[in-house]
């Protein structure tokens, strides 16, 4: 199997349903007929190559504890800083730039609402910039898989 189709059949199988266990990743190479090997080294390939962010849960953000939305609005020549400076939160699970006043979005999970407060004012000290927060008041789910076409 060449590392392309390898890559391509990863993504489609296991963007939805990860398996849960003590050895996931032996069970996903079971899964596409190759070694467990071949699928940590073509995970480690796409998140070198900045194809793969993580692999890891999304939690229900009510069964965690608590979860926001959170906004910032950065001057240009400061974005690149600020989302470095909140990536290192182990809380944020999303960080992402828009096109907006508010330009750079992100996702904070924590234990309680008073630990995510923490981080906030934590980050408004930092950067001297206030965050728009904007926990959930309603749940929506939406499937963000995508497919890459046939599998061969």
């Amino acid at each position: 199997m060449t590392t392309d189709t390898l890559q391509q059949r990863l993504i489609e199988r296991f963007q939805h349903g990860m398996p849960i266990g003590a050895e996931p990743y032996r069970q996903m190479a079971e899964e596409l007929d190759c070694s467990q090997d071949q699928v940590l080294a073509c995970l480690q390939r796409m998140a070198q190559a900045g194809s793969l962010s993580r692999i890891g849960p999304v939690f229900e953000h009510s069964r965690a504890g608590a979860s926001t939305l959170a906004a910032l609005a950065v001057p240009v020549e400061r974005l690149q800083q600020v989302a470095e400076r909140i990536n290192h939160y182990p809380e944020v699970n999303h960080n992402y730039a828009r096109e907006h006043h508010y330009n750079l979005w992100f996702v904070l999970t924590g234990p309680d609402r008073q630990h995510l407060q923490r981080i906030l004012d934590e980050l408004r000290d930092d950067t001297g910039l206030t965050p728009l927060d904007l926990p959930m008041l309603s749940s929506y789910r939406i499937d963000l898989g995508f497919a890459l076409g046939e599998t061969p």
